[in-house]
């Protein structure tokens, strides 16, 4: 199925933690100085237009990226993200919001691979003309890449990495964002994975996923949990109550393999925040959870807050007209932590887990502060 377009979504609060966590794997894999490659399995455009027709038609940002946009005592990790979506508005004014690649050009050097995929025609089409116009500018700074630093195909981001794994430098950070249209997408994910570390087990894998009412869903980090890489770490932030009919997003993860040490603690620190600022009523939390291959010990770490003001999260006031880039919608030339619960909201084990005689799963809670009134306010 083609009819999925990240730009209606663009800039939402799960677009913040995932960016926020890619922009910290980045920084982390820069800190050797060997060459990596980075896989895009499910790119998208690229660069989304906030005023576009299609992010203004539910303005998902407005509850994502634009209370961050305001906020003036952000945690360092979370300000580095920020002033990457800052680097793309010079102006001051929020209109533009950066995909993926666009995450990675900025983040990975001049020695780095960047492979992008994209199977849908029209965002695969944007996407290269963006690259295009990118290296256009930095040609004209005096920048000049070594080789085909950027790769565009469009393809099924499943089956490139076979053929890109393991990578020549032996240092690659894989992420998969498929749309979840379909049930399938569940199972292509796991079995990609399970497939990847095969051909190269020391890679480092994020994934992004919807926590939904569908049962694929609900089970899905509790299969990953269960493939052959040595650590993994899942983190999920919760921004409201699920509605009674179940439509609507509001939990979102992202489960990592192989994820870096300093990762955990920083969104220890950084997660009660998030929550504070994107939360909109007292379900707004978050969980931590990790573990390890060999003896599938688990170590969860719950918390949260109601939503208290932080900044002047209005609405951002876009521009009209064209930018430099082209972008979807523009034309060319234009509790207790002992206490045991679910993973939305309840310290405890997470759902689907049980204790083994060979498993002995540790937890560690926050406790809840006494709840707020809830916001009134615009659904992301």
């Amino acid at each position: 199925m083609l009819s999925y377009r990240h730009a209606f979504h663009a800039g939402n609060h799960a677009d913040v933690l995932k960016h926020f966590v890619q922009v910290q794997l980045h920084k982390y894999m820069n800190q050797k100085d060997a060459a990596y490659t980075y896989i895009d399995t499910h790119s998208g455009a690229g660069v989304y237009a906030l005023d576009s027709n299609y992010a203004s038609k539910n303005a998902e940002y407005e509850s994502g990226i634009a209370p961050l946009w305001e906020c003036r005592d952000l945690p360092p990790p979370l300000a580095e993200y920020v002033d990457v979506v800052r680097a793309m508005n010079p102006s001051g004014k929020l209109r533009y919001y950066p995909g993926s690649p666009y995450v990675a050009d900025q983040m990975s050097r001049e020695q780095d691979r960047l492979r992008l995929f994209e199977l849908h025609p029209a965002d695969n089409k944007i996407l290269a003309e963006n690259f295009r116009k990118l290296e256009a500018h930095k040609a004209e700074q005096g920048e000049r890449a070594r080789g085909r630093r950027v790769m565009i195909e469009r393809g099924d981001g499943f089956l490139s990495l076979k053929a890109l794994l393991p990578p020549p430098s032996r240092r690659a950070l894989v992420l998969i964002d498929p749309p979840y249209e379909v049930k399938d997408d569940y199972r292509r994910v796991k079995d990609a994975l399970e497939e990847a570390l095969g051909r190269f087990p020391s890679g480092t894998y994020a994934v992004w996923y919807p926590v939904l009412q569908r049962m694929e869903s609900r089970q899905f980090a509790d299969k990953l949990k269960r493939l052959p890489a040595k650590e993994w770490l899942n983190v999920t932030l919760t921004v409201s109550t699920p509605t009674p009919d179940g439509v609507g997003l509001h939990t979102s993860g992202m489960f990592l393999l192989n994820p870096p040490y300093t990762l955990e603690p920083m969104l220890r620190q950084v997660m009660p925040y998030l929550v504070r600022v994107l939360g909109k009523d007292a379900a707004a939390t978050f969980t931590i959870e990790k573990g390890t291959q060999v003896t599938g010990a688990a170590v969860t770490r719950t918390g949260g807050q109601p939503r208290q003001p932080v900044g002047n999260a209005r609405r951002a006031s876009p521009l009209s007209g064209g930018g430099s880039l082209r972008l979807p919608g523009q034309k060319f030339g234009e509790g207790r932590g002992a206490a045991e619960g679910s993973r939305e909201g309840k310290p405890g084990r997470a759902s689907g887990e049980k204790a083994r005689p060979d498993q002995t799963p540790q937890r560690e809670g926050a406790e809840r502060p006494p709840a707020r009134n809830p916001r009134n306010g615009r659904r992301g």
